[in-house]
């Protein structure tokens, strides 16, 4: 049988930091985990837009500034944080035109990867359970990953590209902090899980005509948010979920469905390349993980 949020036990006492929880999948996650007696930090770089968001979501919801794409952002929140259980690397921009951050990182990566990177590395000390990476099928949709030029200086900018290899990131960031997380004896558990496709505002942010058209397709082929969010919420807090495990959707070529057990490209496994991203993501951050 399927698995739902409603088998989610109670969470009253725990604490979940959510990335970008002021739409979408992470708006979703909130809800749902604040109505079982959670506390959520809804981690967001507009405070003042999410604020009326957090109010309409009953229960022990609080807003706090986070920008992925200023490094000195994500150094102030994670000073700003105490012990919690639960880190969920949500946010994320996806196909939009050429930029740098406030390092002169390329945007997708930047935010996608380097900042929750950056994020994570500063708060693990603090994270008493697990962390959670979302990551996408459009990992399979890029051919390698550029390790010697991750931040584009020396190719020309493919917006879909950037974004597959952001994701491809992300995928490949959660298994290689498994497993130093393993290596180390440590209990905290990182996963790696996929939402399948649903029609949030990732699909209206390119600024091209796509963003006027592509929501009426994409609920077409997709799930809606709120089952996009299933996925996420069961590795945030099945007590048993294994972390070597890829979640997600796996029918209609994993855009939607019950979360299960996912294939991955042979590239987000290759053992060799997530620990040299890793190495990179450490040079290019400045954030040196200590386990």
């Amino acid at each position: 049988m399927a698995w739902k949020p409603s088998e989610i036990a109670d969470q009253t006492g725990r604490t979940f930091v959510i990335t970008g929880a002021n739409g979408g999948l992470g708006t979703e996650t909130t809800k749902v985990l604040a109505g079982k007696g959670a506390t959520v930090i809804m981690a967001c770089r507009n405070a003042a837009k999410a604020q009326p968001i957090a109010d309409a979501i009953p229960g022990d919801v609080r807003v706090a500034a986070l920008d992925l794409a200023d490094l000195a952002s994500v150094r102030a929140f994670a000073e700003q944080q105490g012990e919690f259980d639960v880190l969920i690397n949500n946010a994320g921009l996806m196909n939009i035109p050429f930029s740098r951050t406030a390092d002169g990182f390329e945007t997708q990566f930047g935010v996608n990867h380097l900042g929750h990177f950056a994020l994570t590395g500063l708060l693990l000390d603090r994270i008493g359970d697990r962390v959670v990476t979302l990551a996408s099928i459009a990992h399979k949709q890029t051919p390698k990953l550029w390790i010697d030029d991750l931040n584009y200086e020396h190719r020309r900018y493919q917006r879909n590209l950037a974004y597959a290899q952001a994701k491809l990131a992300n995928l490949m960031f959660a298994r290689e902090l498994q497993h130093r997380l393993t290596a180390a004896g440590s209990a905290t558990r990182s996963y790696a899980v996929h939402p399948g496709v649903s029609a949030t505002d990732l699909f209206a942010r390119t600024e091209t005509l796509l963003d006027k058209v592509s929501k009426p397709v994409i609920k077409l082929v997709g799930h809606p948010p709120a089952r996009a969010a299933h996925s996420t919420l069961f590795a945030a807090t099945e007590p048993d979920a294994d972390p070597t495990v890829y979640w997600g959707p796996n029918r209609w070529m994993q855009s939607q469905g019950p979360v299960e057990p996912c294939p991955s490209s042979g590239l987000s496994r290759d053992r060799d390349l997530q620990r040299r991203l890793w190495e990179e993501s450490e040079r290019m951050t400045g954030i040196a993980y200590k386990f």
